[in-house]
């Protein structure tokens, strides 16, 4: 047998390197808040319907949620450089695709290539860092990954708004989207130049069955809340979901079956056994479900309800953002202390900002944007202090071992999390605000928003009983 020496990764240009493939990521986050901005001027634009609206969001995200472990296997087998450079082209030229986009389902299509383009880029982030800071500085380095997500969302906001407003050369909406198109070439020249190349893992095998089989499950449950109001909540709407469900049984089984076949299911079957880790996983989703569709609803009810232009609108969410940062930073430290009873404490201060929210739009007719803007500052510094904690205290009970696994699976659940509540909330403010006003449509949805976020906190406290 011959052994087989693995040559050390350059490290020299590794600051460089954070540079390139955090660029990548803070262009991923970005995307995923500037549409919201655009989406009042889209709906006119293409004359999309309110379920087209929805699926333009929530299509991207099923996309990216049922990809993204596919993504990072494939990382795994063909090379942490090659496939990111892949996954940031074709995430170039599907941005590309959608803001030339010319109707509805035109532009959900372009949008399911977006987000499984997305999937093929994003998980190389982490894995780099992780490759290339293994010493002191990896704190240093994470600190740096973290800042710029939170940054993403106020730029995400601020940027959406400007170029809708501005409407460079008759672009209008299609800004957001032209605009990853010179940031995805120069990343891609950075990252030819300087990003090491990684050895591929040898062994490494892709569950494609498992991949295509979760996608449709997925598919099944939550495109029907996207279309079901269009198609009057008929019984077909109800059976595919239920199909749906059983795909995703079914899902569960094939994984099962690779498994004794000696092959590498997309999940780590052991995690499903690990009580700690699946309660945690239920906080999650619950997290999420009411986390990009309160922007997307907010957005909706400020530019339509209230008459916001774009550009105010988005700089509505820029002290939130500015708050989100400066939450994530404490309750990093607060949490090495208290531990999740922080993200229980920030899931209360989330219901706070909700009530008062509420309480201002109630007592005052046509609430300003510097009003709101400070009102959901409340909001924004609950999401903070449990976002930021809330991946390292589901993961604290995984083996290992087993990390990289529990690590795709948080992250696919958050997608799922961020897509479903998009769907189910969404589809319930629409219907309420067509038969209603979008004052008591938004009602509704922050009703289902608290309910959500109790359902984390609940579920945080589950948690904690089952890990002590």
């Amino acid at each position: 047998m011959h052994q087989i020496v693995i040559q050390p990764v350059d490290t020299s240009r590794r600051w460089w390197v954070l540079a390139t493939v955090v660029a990548a990521q803070f262009m991923f986050g970005v995307d995923a808040f500037i549409v919201n901005v655009a989406i009042p001027t889209i709906a006119a634009e293409l004359h999309a319907t309110p379920t087209q609206i929805e699926a333009v969001i929530a299509i991207y995200l099923i996309a990216y949620a049922t990809l993204v472990i596919t993504g990072g296997r494939l990382g795994d087998i063909h090379g942490t450089k090659n496939v990111f450079i892949a996954g940031v082209a074709g995430f170039t030229v599907t941005s590309l695709w959608c803001g030339l986009a010319q109707s509805g389902p035109e532009l959900i299509l372009a949008r399911l290539a977006q987000g499984a383009t997305a999937a093929l880029m994003v998980p190389q982030v982490l894995a780099t860092l992780h490759l290339l800071f293994s010493d002191s500085a990896r704190a240093r380095a994470f600190a740096i990954y973290g800042i710029v997500l939170g940054l993403a969302g106020a730029a995400g906001f601020t940027l959406g708004g400007l170029l809708v407003t501005l409407d460079l050369g008759g672009l209008g909406w299609r800004a957001v989207f032209f605009v990853n198109v010179p940031c995805g070439a120069l990343i891609i020249a950075a990252a030819l130049k300087i990003m090491p190349t990684v050895p591929r893992r040898v062994g490494t095998r892709l569950d494609l069955p498992g991949a295509i089989v979760l996608f449709a499950g997925l598919l099944c449950v939550i495109g029907p809340l996207l279309f079901g109001h269009d198609a009057q909540w008929s019984v077909w709407v109800w059976l595919v979901m239920a199909a749906g469900v059983a795909i995703i049984a079914g899902f569960v089984k094939l994984e099962q079956r690779v498994a004794r076949g000696g092959g590498m299911p997309l999940i780590d079957l052991t995690l499903l056994s690990d009580a700690a880790f699946m309660r945690g996983l239920l906080a999650v989703f619950s997290f999420f479900f009411a986390n990009l569709s309160f922007y997307l609803i907010m957005t909706m009810f400020m530019q339509k309800g209230l008459q916001i232009p774009p550009l105010q609108a988005g700089l509505v969410f820029v002290p939130l953002a500015l708050t989100f940062v400066i939450a994530s930073r404490h309750s990093g430290v607060r949490a090495k202390h208290r531990g999740t009873l922080v993200l229980i404490e920030g899931c209360l201060v989330q219901m706070v900002g909700l009530a008062v929210l509420l309480a201002a739009i109630e007592l005052v007719t046509a609430p300003s944007p510097l009003m709101l803007a400070l009102v959901l500052m409340i909001f924004g510094y609950g999401q903070g202090l449990v976002m930021a904690p809330l991946s390292s205290a589901v993961l604290s009970t995984v083996a290992p071992a087993s990390a990289g696994a529990g690590s795709g699976m948080y992250g696919t659940t958050t997608q799922i999390g961020n897509a479903a509540g998009v769907a189910a909330i969404a589809a319930v403010f629409f219907a309420i605000e067509a038969a209603t006003s979008p004052r008591v449509a938004l009602f509704a949805a922050c009703a289902l928003f608290a309910l959500s976020i109790l359902g984390c906190a609940a579920f945080l406290s589950w948690m904690r009983r089952a890990s002590a």
